[in-house]
């Protein structure tokens, strides 16, 4: 399955979290809701919703990004190397892009 790839964040939870040095880290994002279309060589796609849960424990607080300072392509990022850096997850969202763009074309 060759496709490319369109990702969008749809949505982000975020709260005060105390990393691992004790320190108060606000507005971090503990939740991304998101959304990843890919499409065919003929450009039929099928799009699969996710959600991807984050912790702010262990970044020091020298390098921490509040909500406010983050772009979308910072989140997309952190979603895109654990979608990525999961094979089996990544197969599974590929099925199901797979599945719908067959649907698509009868």
């Amino acid at each position: 399955m060759d496709f490319t790839y369109t990702w969008k964040v749809r949505g982000l939870k975020v709260r005060d979290q105390v990393n691992t040095d004790g320190e108060t880290l606000p507005s971090a994002v503990v939740q991304t809701y998101w959304e990843c279309t890919g499409a065919n060589a003929d450009g039929v796609d099928g799009t699969f919703s996710g959600a991807t849960p984050f912790t702010a424990e262990n970044v020091p607080a020298g390098s921490f990004k509040a909500f406010a300072d983050l772009s979308e392509a910072d989140v997309l990022a952190w979603i895109q190397n654990r979608v990525n850096g999961d094979r089996t997850y990544k197969v599974h969202i590929d099925e199901q892009i797979q599945k719908q763009i067959e649907d698509k074309s009868g």
